[in-house]
């Protein structure tokens, strides 16, 4: 399987800093083929110092890229890089806490990433940023870890009630600012022409499914160049509906 990424972050209309990070990562294994790797975090909003922790986490899973997968490859399989993706998490989770009590100060962050290799993909997932396979459809492929999610599926609250409820933006986990966190792990296949997209919740808030579909379907993507345009576009159109939040969106496309 062949791939081409993009990554894009704006710290928008209202905040003092961009506490978003992305990373979107390709390389060649000789005996698996290319390797694709993207991991949005959304550091917290109300938090101090959420910059720190997104870019803390987005760091180590570089590292882990660079250096670890290389040698795990072709031993492990794609649940066991999950299982250990999870303890990774689990271990900056006490890191950053440890690190916000000595410096006195509360910080955390979401996590959403996904590993593509040969034609499976895992993805694990703390918080609510988002990853959505397109096909000739859109397809959100994690679930929101927020009280909101949890009363709806729960039978407790209605989509109009969660529109309006105060509550909507209240995470039930973030890496940092949980006493523990269990990643939500997910496996599934890939097909050529299918685009993955990760999204901060300040990307999608404003947006219809349809805009989405429309800049960003796998026909569209023809190259980098195009996937970086349209993913502007569509962040210029988010900050021209006074979205408040950081906006985050990354690409990776299967072309076969």
């Amino acid at each position: 399987m062949n791939f081409i990424g993009a990554g894009i972050t704006d710290i928008g209309i209202s905040k003092m800093t961009n506490q978003d990070s992305i990373s979107i990562k390709i390389a060649k294994a000789d005996t698996k083929g290319n390797i694709a790797m993207g991991i949005i975090c959304d550091g917290m909003g109300g938090l101090d110092k959420g910059e720190v922790a997104s870019a803390t986490v987005i760091k180590r899973f570089g590292k882990w890229f660079e250096e670890e997968l290389p040698k795990k490859i072709l031993i492990k399989t794609l649940e066991e890089i999950g299982q250990e993706w999870s303890m990774i998490l689990k271990e900056l989770n006490y890191r950053i806490m440890q690190y916000g009590k000595q410096q006195n100060i509360s910080l955390g962050t979401t996590f959403s990433g996904i590993l593509i290799i040969e034609e499976q993909y895992v993805i694990v997932h703390v918080g609510d940023s988002r990853i959505y396979q397109i096909t000739e459809k859109l397809e959100q492929l994690t679930e929101d870890q927020t009280f909101i999610q949890r009363e709806i599926k729960r039978g407790n609250m209605t989509l109009e009630q969660a529109k309006v409820d105060s509550r909507k933006n209240l995470l039930l986990q973030c890496v940092g600012a949980s006493r523990e966190v269990t990643p939500e792990i997910k496996t599934g296949d890939v097909n050529k022409n299918t685009v993955f997209m990760l999204c901060s919740d300040g990307f999608r808030h404003v947006l219809t499914e349809a805009e989405i579909y429309h800049n960003l379907s796998p026909d569209t993507l023809t190259d980098k160049s195009i996937m970086e345009y349209n993913s502007r576009q569509l962040i210029d159109l988010v900050k021209s509906r006074n979205e408040k939040d950081n906006i985050t969106v990354g690409l990776i496309k299967c072309v076969g």
